[in-house]
């Protein structure tokens, strides 16, 4: 079944001062399956930012349709937006985006917090996400405190804690070392085995080669896809590898 759909959609950007319109996104249609993990990979300037922007009801299209679990985002008004993407969405960012001041464990349950939850359900959604994640023993301390990857994945535990439709992740692994690279991509793989719908937007073949299925953004389309099957993370890796190095040559060449 799918949980998002996405249908025709465009994106123009006017230039303020005259000149030339820029478009962004020309024709995107692709759909996710409830449970699937997906990678979007595509060179800087491709409409990979835009797309995401309009996933997160940042942003609205020129033309086209986003659906999330049967909502249609373009009925989602500006002064509701805040609300349906921290009630539907969880994000995880390169550059964790944690509140200095705030603890690991209210930086995790800060959008709880906005929603007004009470204390009792906030514990009883924290505590299992937390030992999950192997955050127990860090809840009491300060992001300066932990490291790049702790943060990381308080990020993703806060991204968790709504229980979200989907979650958003940007470039999630832009400012980790190698060790903290695996750790999260691992987390991943085991946050989407138990259920959780994951879209990453990356740069990283390493990281997309962890997901189940790979699309590639050219000129504000899809250009191509893979799908995992069998294939191991290596296989996958060259698999990836292969169609960027097309990418790069095949200038403006047919979709596949």
């Amino acid at each position: 079944m799918h949980i998002l759909e996405v249908n025709g959609l465009k994106k123009t950007y006017a230039p303020r001062f005259g000149g030339h319109s820029v478009e962004a996104l020309k024709n995107v249609n692709f759909s996710v399956d409830r449970g699937e993990y997906v990678a979007i990979m595509g060179e800087s300037g491709s409409g990979k930012t835009t797309l995401l922007n309009i996933l997160a009801a940042l942003d609205k299209p020129t033309a086209g349709r986003v659906t999330l679990d049967g909502m249609d985002l373009s009925r989602v008004g500006e002064s509701a937006a805040a609300a349906f993407r921290r009630d539907n969405l969880g994000f995880v960012f390169q550059e964790f985006n944690l509140l200095d001041t705030f603890t690991i464990e209210d930086n995790i349950l800060l959008p709880l917090v906005l929603s007004n939850r009470r204390t009792a359900e906030m514990q009883s959604r924290l505590d299992p996400i937390a030992a999950r994640l192997g955050l127990s023993d860090l809840l009491k301390k300060y992001p300066y405190e932990v490291s790049g990857g702790q943060k990381q994945r308080a990020a993703v535990a806060r991204a968790m804690i709504t229980d979200p439709k989907l979650i958003l992740a940007d470039e999630p692994t832009g400012a980790l070392d190698s060790r903290s690279t695996g750790e999260l991509l691992r987390l991943f793989a085991e946050v989407n085995g138990l259920g959780q719908t994951i879209l990453m937007v990356t740069h990283s073949i390493r990281a997309a080669s962890t997901a189940k299925r790979v699309l590639f953004i050219k000129d504000g389309e899809v250009f191509h896809q893979i799908y995992r099957g069998d294939d191991t993370d290596e296989r996958l890796y060259q698999k990836i590898s292969d169609t960027l190095t097309l990418l790069m040559l095949t200038a403006g060449g047919e979709k596949r």
